[in-house]
This record gives structure tokens, C-alpha cells and sequence, in this order.
């Protein structure tokens, strides 16, 4: 038995509803899209497999049917705040978060994994990072990841937790090692850094100090426009009013 819960009861129901409840309510703008067609290509990336060799790249179909255009000045990256960022995000009426596309939208908070040599989830038991980096989600979220950074375009705004154990910005981390690097240089106008406390938590990381600003050198460093916000007041409403 693996540590990690298992597959998520009724996956691939819940994955099927979630893709039309995207196309058709969400962000229709993103046109037609297959669900069913989708959902073989994201189950053939890891059914029958060992769950402990499943790579980004096996993820590639499941990306290419389920892409679309991310609108310009709408991304917003993030690291230790997924619930704030969902709700500051709204579903893509204010930004367009990773969780707020269709390939992210798909498997958010999800947990599934397939066995070697059986065509069937497991519904008991699943690899955790710790166990072993290459699991059906940590890779599907490195996919995930990068094809997000490479959409990306125009203003692109980073929600960091100022309150985060071990720094605002981790090393290693998604934003470090998958986002970062793939960003499209020539796409991007500049990147503004907001850095947001919990309310009545510690204040441990803001711009310009500790892992802030190790972020802010790197993007400077990488020819990028860089700007710097703590406690940004919009955000900080959000806190209050939860």
C-alpha cells in the first residue's frame, strides 16, 4: 500500500461533469471541446502503468485537446494560498489562475492513480511525492504547469504568502522550477509581485527580503519587468471578509 489517499471516488464522472460544467457555464469562449475524448486521453496517461513512472510528457495529448488561449494581463501564479487564490481569481472573471482553466480546472483537488498491469484506479492507495516524484498527479501538474506558463502573456501578477513557513517563495517549487522557466519572454510585459500576510499571521517574508526578493533578483536577472507589493488591499479585503 502506498501513504497518498487514493483515487477520488466517482473520478471519472466528477472529471466528465467538470469539463462540461467548463465549456458550457465556466468559460464558454473556449469553444467545442470532446470531454469524453478528454477524459480517455488524461486515464491513458497513467492506467496500466506502474503509478511510480507516469512522466509530464505522458500528459501531452490530454494538454493538446483540452488547450486553449489564456486572455492577456489574466495570469496569476501562486505558491501556499490556493483557496485565496481561487477566490480572488473568481473563476476567471478577475484572473485567470491555473485552477481556472480547463486542463486545471479538471483535476483540481482531485487524487487518482491507475496499478502496472491493470486497467483499473485504485481507489485504496496512491504514491506521495515523498514516495516517489513520478506520480499520475505531481506530473500531470508539472504539465499543468508549464503549458500555463507558456500560455501566459501580457501583465502576469504572482500571489505569494507572506506567512508561509520556510519563505514566500519556495525552492524547489512549481513557480520556481516549471513556471519560471517556461515563461515566454517576448510575451510579457512585466510581472508585478503581490506578497499577502495571513490575517493575524506572522510576517515573515515581504518584498525585498528573504526569499522575496532571491525571486525578484532571478526575474530581474532574466531581463523582466519587476514589481513588488505587500498586503496589496484588494486581496486583503478578501482575507477580512473570510
Amino acid at each position: 500500500k502506498w501513504k497518498g489517499e487514493g483515487t477520488t471516488q466517482n473520478l471519472e464522472n466528477i472529471v466528465i461533469g467538470r469539463c462540461y460544467d467548463y465549456i458550457r457555464i465556466v468559460n464558454p469562449a473556449v469553444g467545442e471541446k470532446n470531454c469524453s475524448q478528454i477524459w480517455e486521453a488524461f486515464k491513458n496517461a497513467f492506467i496500466n502503468k506502474d503509478p511510480c513512472s507516469i512522466l509530464p510528457k505522458d500528459y501531452e495529448l490530454f494538454i493538446n485537446l483540452s488547450l486553449h488561449t489564456i486572455p492577456p494581463n489574466k495570469s496569476l501564479f501562486w505558491e501556499n494560498n490556493q483557496l485565496l487564490v481561487n477566490s480572488f481569481a473568481g473563476r476567471g472573471r478577475r484572473y485567470m489562475s491555473l485552477g481556472d482553466t480547463l486542463f486545471g480546472f479538471f483535476g483540481d483537488f482531485l487524487n487518482w492513480c491507475g496499478q502496472a498491469d491493470s486497467p483499473g484506479l485504485d481507489y485504496e492507495s496512491c504514491p506521495t511525492t515523498m514516495e516517489c516524484e513520478n506520480n499520475a498527479v505531481e506530473s500531470f501538474w508539472r504539465m499543468a504547469s508549464i503549458t500555463y506558463a507558456q500560455l501566459s502573456s501580457g501583465v502576469i501578477h504572482v500571489l505569494l504568502n507572506g506567512s508561509a513557513d520556510g519563505g514566500a517563495y519556495p525552492q524547489p517549487g512549481f513557480f520556481a522550477d516549471y513556471e519560471i522557466p517556461n515563461l515566454q519572454k517576448s510575451k510579457i510585459s512585466q510581472i508585478v509581485i503581490w506578497v499577502v500576510d495571513d490575517i493575524e499571521g506572522p510576517d515573515i517574508d515581504s518584498c525585498g527580503i528573504h526569499s522575496v526578493k532571491t525571486l525578484e533578483t532571478r526575474l530581474k536577472t532574466l531581463g523582466y519587468d519587476v514589481t513588488c507589493t505587500d498586503n496589496n488591499k484588494s486581496v486583503m479585503f478578501l482575507l477580512c471578509l473570510d
